[in-house]
Order: C-alpha cells, then sequence, then structure tokens
C-alpha cells in the first residue's frame, strides 16, 4: 500500500491551493478504536473544509510497543472509512536521522545533558504528564554515571503561552510543571515531544488537530519549536471521549475496533461526538457521501466541551 490519495478522491473542497496541511499521527500499539476515529475524522474535517492536505504518520518511535500489524490495519480501517490522506505514509522508525540532527543542534546550544537517574530515583509526586516530576538531579552532571543515560533537554524558568481555538489560551512554567524532560531514552529511544516536533516541523504541518489528553504536552512542544526554530502549527484539542466515570474511553474496556462493515454507523456516532448531529437517514449512505455532508456542516458546529460521554457500542 503506497498511502497515495487525490484530493479529488476525497471530495475536498476549497481551493487546490490552499497551504492547510493536517495530520493524523497514530500510535501502532492496537486496533483503530471509536476514540482515534473519532480524532482521525475531526483532523480530516478541519483540513479538507480549509481546502487544505490530510498527512497520516505512523508514531513507531517505540519499537518495543509498535506492531505492523496493527500498522496495515490502521491503514486500511481508514480507507475502508474514507478517510484517504495525501502522499505518502510516514513512520517514525524510518526517520531516526531527523531526531539524532534536531538533538544535536540543541546540544550545541547548551541545552542538553545526560541523566542517570531511574524513575525510583526521582520525587513520588507526578505532574500533569502522568510523570514523576524532575528536579534537575543531573544537571551538573550524572549522579550515577556507571548507568546509561537518558539525554534531557534544560527547560526555562518562564511562563510560555500556547493557543489552542478549543482551550484558549493556556500559561504554563515548565520548569515548575515537570521541570527538565527527556529527548532521548536511558534504552535509546527518541521520546514523542522531540520525534513530533521534528515530524511536524518537517512535514510542514500548519494545524494539529488532536484529543486534549495530548494538551499538556503542548506548552513543551511549543518551547522545543523554539528552540529549534520551526513555525508553530495551529492547535486544535478535541474533547476527550469518557465512561461515566470519567474514565478515557480509549483506556476503558468499550475500547472495541471500530468495525469497517458498520462504518455508517461507527461515522454518525463520531460526527455527533463532534457537534455535527447528523439525520439518521444519513446512516443508509455510503461512507464518502457522508463525509461529504460533514464538509458541508463542519462550520456550523458548536464549540465543543472539555469532554463529551462515550457512544454505545454498536449492535
Amino acid at each position: 500500500m503506497n498511502g497515495v490519495k487525490s484530493n479529488t478522491a476525497t471530495g475536498t473542497t476549497g481551493t487546490a491551493s490552499s497551504s492547510v496541511r493536517g495530520r493524523f499521527a497514530p500510535s501502532p500499539t492496537g486496533l483503530l478504536h471509536q476514540g482515534s476515529l473519532y480524532t482521525a475524522l475531526g483532523s480530516w474535517l478541519s483540513a479538507r473544509a480549509q481546502g487544505g492536505q490530510w498527512l497520516v504518520r505512523i508514531e513507531d518511535i517505540d519499537q518495543g510497543r509498535a506492531n505492523p500489524a496493527f500498522s496495515g490495519h490502521i491503514l486500511q480501517t481508514l480507507e475502508a472509512f474514507a478517510l484517504h490522506w495525501d502522499g505518502p505514509v510516514v513512520y517514525q522508525s524510518q526517520r531516526l536521522a531527523l531526531y539524532e540532527a534536531a538533538l544535536n543542534r540543541l546540544t550545541i546550544r547548551g541545552l542538553v545533558y545526560p541523566c542517570s537517574c531511574s524513575r525510583r530515583d526521582l520525587p513520588a509526586a507526578h505532574t500533569p504528564l502522568a510523570e514523576p516530576f524532575y528536579p534537575g538531579t543531573c544537571r551538573e552532571g550524572p549522579q550515577h554515571p556507571e548507568r546509561a543515560c537518558a539525554l534531557r533537554v534544560r527547560v526555562p524558568d518562564r511562563l510560555l503561552r500556547v493557543y489552542d481555538s478549543e482551550q484558549g489560551w493556556h500559561s504554563e512554567n515548565l520548569a515548575e510543571r515537570g521541570g527538565d524532560f527527556t529527548l532521548r531514552r536511558r534504552d535509546g529511544f527518541y521520546a514523542y515531544p522531540l520525534a513530533v516536533v521534528v515530524d511536524d516541523a518537517e512535514q510542514g504541518i500548519t494545524e494539529v488537530v488532536r484529543g486534549l489528553d495530548l494538551w499538556p504536552q503542548t506548552v513543551r512542544q511549543r518551547w522545543l519549536q523554539q528552540a529549534l526554530g520551526f513555525k508553530v502549527p495551529h492547535y486544535s484539542h478535541l474533547p476527550l471521549v469518557v465512561e461515566p466515570d470519567g474514565q478515557k474511553l480509549s483506556k476503558s474496556q468499550r475500547s472495541i475496533p471500530v468495525n469497517p462493515a458498520q462504518a455508517p454507523h461507527h461515522l454518525a456516532q463520531a460526527l455527533t461526538a463532534l457537534g455535527l448531529n447528523p439525520p439518521h437517514s444519513l446512516q443508509q449512505s455510503s461512507p464518502h457521501e457522508m463525509l461529504q455532508w460533514a464538509l458541508e456542516h463542519w462550520a456550523l458546529r458548536p464549540r465543543l466541551p472539555a469532554s463529551i460521554p462515550a457512544w454505545p457500542t454498536p449492535p
């Protein structure tokens, strides 16, 4: 599968000269589930409604968790739902030289240092990023030089601001929020913040539409973009789909793979979650026709809340 789809096939609206470039970047650690479909659909609609391109990137940087079989299933499922993409699919596992080059640029500026700390060495309190706060233990040199070291980046001790079309303005001091964070792990794998920033810049991504669970990562990424001299994409974080107890849908027992044979039903649920409220009769249409309807109504959707209730599993 070469992953090349034309804008004509996808039903793009707007001018062909649009410079908008969106993306969907799933991790192949499982099959495409309802929450992922919802995020993919939101990013596809945002880009296509502006006459822009929509790219797919497989975030398989963590080879210990990634599964090529899941990558293939995700791509096949997107096509079955008429969510066609532009250009070839990009795989993070094939872009290590780009990450190393960016790391070297930061190192030359004196922003990177080796850290020998394990999670057991760090305070028990966790940050909003679901990881321990890092107090700068190894800033002046590894405390345990005999260990394999991660590479951390020195963060500034000042407020940084990021704007999001759904969440508004957000201010954060990285030094107080989580401390210096990892760019390359002790096992040699590059960390998500570095990889995603490099990928978005190299692919010319102008807007990032993704789930609200990644909102806490955004200030980190915004600062790395600044440190590396990259352009900053426009951000839009969609509400989390949650169970009644507040648990994220993708982490719950009902996070089952979507079934392409029930594509209209799944799409109707995702469109409703995105605030579009499609008519019931639309479920008798093809995925392509449903997406055409959604493109025509995308600009009329209301502002979305911080979270939305999970929808029932299809019968």
